[in-house]
C-alpha cells in the first residue's frame, strides 16, 4: 500500500532540509528520502570541516547562471541574516574569516544538528539510505525504494550536482528534470583547482606548495578576483583560482597578476638603484623566494633602460597562461549548469511546466562564488520552495 505524504523531497543537504523545514512548520506531512547513510555529508566536509554556513555581502552578483536575474527573488526573501538568526538561536559560536564568510568556531556538525533538530521540531520524516528506483505521476508524483512506494502531490528535488563523486554526487536529479520534459544547462565542475600542460608543468609546478597573494581573470570574464593562488603539482588551486575557474571558458588564457596594486617601477625608483640587482632582491620582497627566482629563470631582465623594466613590470602584472583543464568534479566544490531556470519561478522553485514539482539548490543552473555564497542559495531556494509545497 502506497504511504502518503504531502511533500516528498529527494536529498538531505542543505537545500533539501531546509525545504523540509519550511514545510513541516507550514503543518505538510514531509518525506526527506537521502540514498547516502547519513543526512548533509556535504555540510560536514565543507569549510575544512568548519562550514563556512553564508556569506554577509551576498548579492546576486554574486552567482553565475544562464539567467543572471534569477536568483535575486529568493535571496531577498531569505538573506543572510536569516540563517544568522537560526544559528544564533541554537546556540552556535561562529567567526567572520574574511570577506563576509561565516564559518563555525566549532564543527560543521553543529549546523547538521542544528537542521536535524529543526527537522525533528517541525514533524520531518527522514529515510535514510533510499534508493530511488523510480518516480512517476500519474495524478499525484510516486517515488519507489526498497520495494515501497511513497505518493504526494508534491516533489521536491534537491539531489545537488555532480561534484564530489566519493560521497555520493550522482546526475539523478538532471535525469529527473529530462524525464518529465525539463531543459538542462551544461553542466561542468567549478570551484576546481586548473591543470597545466606538460610544458607548463615542468616549469612551475616543481613549486607545488608555493602560495601567494595574485588578482586574477580573463579576457571574456572582466571581474578580476584578488586572493591567494597555491601551486600543485598539476597546475594551480587557492581560492584566486576556484573563483576564476568557474567563470573559465575551457579555452582561453587566465591573466595572472602576480603582483596586484604593487607599483614596482615607483619602488626601483625610490631606493635609487635600477639594475638587475635592485630588480631582483624586489622580486624576492614582492614575492614567495622560490617563486621569484623561477620567475626571473623564465622572464629574465632585457637589459637596464627605462623600457626594459616596464616590460618586466608588465609581464609580472599580466602571466597569460592557458590550462589544459580542471581536476574535475572529483575536487570540484560545486556544479555549474543544471535545470535552466527557464523552466523554474523564481519565486517558489515550481516547474513552469509540471505543477508540484520543485528543484533547489545546486541541481539548478545557479552556481556562487566561493566564500559561503553556495550554502546561502540552498538555503534560499529551499526556504522558498519550503513556502510554497
Amino acid at each position: 500500500m502506497d504511504q502518503a505524504y504531502n511533500v516528498i523531497i529527494l536529498g538531505a543537504g542543505a537545500a533539501g532540509l531546509m525545504c523540509a523545514i519550511e514545510a513541516g512548520r507550514r503543518g505538510r506531512r514531509v518525506l526527506v528520502m537521502e540514498r547516502a547513510e547519513r543526512i548533509g555529508k556535504k555540510i560536514l566536509i565543507s569549510g575544512g570541516g568548519r562550514c563556512n554556513f553564508t556569506n554577509l555581502h551576498t548579492s546576486a552578483e554574486n552567482f553565475i547562471s544562464a539567467n543572471r536575474h534569477f536568483a535575486k527573488s529568493a535571496l531577498a526573501r531569505y538573506g543572510p541574516e536569516a540563517f544568522v538568526k537560526l544559528v544564533e538561536r541554537h546556540g552556535i559560536r561562529y567567526h567572520e574569516k574574511k570577506l563576509g564568510q561565516l564559518f563555525c568556531d566549532g564543527s560543521a556538525a553543529e549546523i547538521v544538528a542544528m537542521l536535524e533538530a529543526e527537522c525533528r521540531a517541525a514533524g520531518v520524516e527522514i529515510r535514510l539510505n533510499a534508493k530511488i528506483e523510480q518516480v512517476g505521476r500519474e495524478g499525484e508524483f510516486s517515488v519507489r525504494a526498497g520495494g515501497k512506494s511513497f505518493v504526494a502531490p508534491r516533489l521536491v528535488v534537491a539531489t545537488g550536482g555532480l561534484s564530489i563523486p566519493k560521497i555520493g554526487a550522482t546526475p539523478f536529479g538532471y535525469e529527473l528534470a529530462r524525464q518529465f520534459g525539463m531543459e538542462i544547462q551544461p553542466t561542468r565542475a567549478a570551484l576546481v583547482p586548473l591543470v597545466f600542460d606538460e610544458a607548463d608543468r615542468r616549469r612551475w609546478c616543481d613549486l607545488t606548495g608555493v602560495s601567494t597573494e595574485v588578482g586574477v581573470h580573463t579576457k571574456s570574464a572582466k571581474r578580476c578576483f584578488k586572493e591567494k593562488m597555491l601551486f600543485t603539482h598539476r597546475g594551480v588551486s587557492g581560492p584566486a583560482i576556484l573563483q576564476i575557474s568557474s567563470c573559465w571558458n575551457g579555452r582561453e588564457p587566465i591573466i595572472i597578476d602576480l603582483a596586484p596594486d604593487l607599483d614596482l617601477h615607483a619602488r626601483l625608483s625610490e631606493c635609487g638603484h635600477r639594475n638587475e640587482a635592485a630588480w631582483k632582491a624586489l622580486l624576492r620582497e614582492t614575492l614567495p623566494r622560490r617563486l621569484a627566482d623561477r620567475w626571473l629563470e623564465e622572464h629574465p631582465l632585457g637589459g637596464e633602460s627605462e623600457r626594459a623594466f616596464a616590460e618586466a613590470e608588465r609581464q609580472l602584472h599580466a602571466w597569460e597562461v592557458t590550462p589544459v583543464g580542471t581536476e574535475g568534479y572529483g575536487k570540484a566544490e560545486v556544479t555549474a549548469g543544471g535545470v535552466d531556470t527557464d523552466e523554474l519561478s523564481s519565486r517558489t522553485m515550481e516547474a513552469k511546466k509540471v505543477p508540484g514539482l520543485f528543484f533547489i539548490g545546486e541541481v539548478v543552473d545557479v552556481t556562487g562564488e566561493l566564500g559561503g555564497l553556495n550554502f546561502q542559495w540552498a538555503w534560499a531556494s529551499g526556504y522558498c520552495a519550503g513556502q510554497a509545497v
